[in-house]
């Protein structure tokens, strides 16, 4: 099978979306499948030239200058679609360059699936003007382009229900993104404290994600300055950046915690596991995740969490067994972390459970079950209907 994904964000940038497309890439290469990203160039980060990775050209988002926005015009993506021959098309965002993608799709009359990632309404903060007007159409955009694909892929059942709740009424199917078990093992169960200014004594709080509003990271850190006046050998480390990290740096200040939180910037991949498992539990505040694949992670390394319940997180986390799904309020979620903490044997209990419910989701498990929605698709020989920006 040869697959074409399309998308509006890949490496070098990070985020949940492009380790979805990496992990599901990755598998379908080890069971003899050819892929084919088509994605956006980074001017100021220069990739490499990649085999079967077609960029285009991009300019730096106005208001995230770390994400390039990836213009969708290619005078050679119709004899490349031909040369390679794809089978299907997938497309990864709504927009640009998945926009594109839907347009060759019903043009070499492929099938056309679409994941949908992202809450794409609650990133309206980003938007510099009538934010309430653009929350609506980014729904409606959203909203009409589910409905131009042949099958929807939703990561949680909650997304599923949302996704129906706003009027999608093509198939949707539930696949969340898998969690490459064999990155977890051999790990450096210290490497947090060997690499930042952390106490052995000390307890380590992870998150790992953007800095950005839609994550909720103020709420955690007021959360984590009530544990640590009630837990003071504890110790909160963020992994990632994005626009809020300076206001949350003086946050801390204010607070007089600014020793007790270690902002660790983007790490790579390869480091980030090690933060994993040099610590002792995660810490998941977004109500926006579709997903929420880091949670998965953290339970691929044993560590319960805690998390607010909303969507992705919600199915992400067994409640009682593997960690806490709170409500959104700080006596809540501050609550279910001290009691981790001071409770030995609730810690271990959920910390095994963890281990082991994250076998579920394992990448391989999930990209099998993504190749048997390809496959159904084209012995049904669907391709993508007729396709419009204003209708759905």
């Amino acid at each position: 099978m040869k697959i074409g994904i399309f998308t509006d964000s890949f490496r070098p940038y990070t985020s949940g979306v492009v380790r979805s497309i990496e992990l599901f890439s990755r598998e379908f290469s080890n069971q003899g499948h050819e892929v084919y990203i088509f994605g956006p160039d980074y001017p100021l980060l220069h990739p490499p030239a990649e085999k079967d990775v077609f960029r285009f050209i991009s300019v730096p988002a106005p208001t995230m200058p770390e994400f390039a926005l990836p213009i969708p015009i290619s005078t050679q993506l119709g004899k490349t679609i031909k040369h390679v021959g794809l089978d299907i098309i997938h497309s990864h965002s709504p927009f640009l360059l998945g926009r594109l993608g839907a347009r060759a799709a019903r043009r070499y009359k492929l099938p056309l699936i679409f994941t949908f990632h992202t809450l794409y309404d609650q990133y309206v903060h980003y938007f510099p003007f009538a934010r309430q007007a653009s929350k609506q159409v980014v729904q409606r955009i959203s909203r009409n382009f589910c409905n131009r694909c042949n099958r929807v892929i939703a990561p949680s059942n909650m997304i599923v229900s949302y996704l129906q709740h706003i009027g999608v009424k093509t198939p949707i199917t539930n696949i969340p993104t898998g969690v490459d078990l064999d990155e977890f093992t051999n790990l450096n169960p210290n490497w947090l404290e060997e690499n930042y200014n952390i106490k052995p004594e000390e307890k380590v709080l992870l998150f790992v994600g953007r800095l950005g509003q839609e994550k909720n990271v103020s709420f955690l850190i007021r959360a984590f300055h009530t544990v640590q006046s009630t837990y003071p050998e504890c110790h909160l480390v963020l992994v990632g950046k994005g626009p809020q990290e300076n206001s949350l740096r003086r946050f801390c200040k204010e607070r007089g915690i600014l020793d007790k939180v270690t902002f660790t910037g983007v790490l790579p991949r390869q480091k980030i596991v090690h933060c994993y498992a040099s610590a002792d539990l995660f810490v998941f505040p977004s109500v926006t995740e579709t997903q929420g694949l880091v949670i998965g992670e953290a339970k691929a390394t044993g560590l319960p969490v805690v998390a607010i319940r909303a969507f992705g997180p919600a199915e992400m986390v067994n409640h009682g067994e593997d960690g806490f799904l709170t409500d959104p309020s700080l006596p809540s979620f501050t609550t279910a972390i001290i009691d981790l903490l001071e409770n030995k044997e609730l810690y271990n209990r959920m910390s095994k459970q963890a281990s082991k419910n994250v076998s579920l989701i394992s990448s391989v498990f999930c990209a099998q079950r993504m190749l048997e929605v390809y496959q159904e698709l084209l012995d049904q020989n669907a391709y993508a209907p007729p396709y419009s920006f204003y209708t759905g």
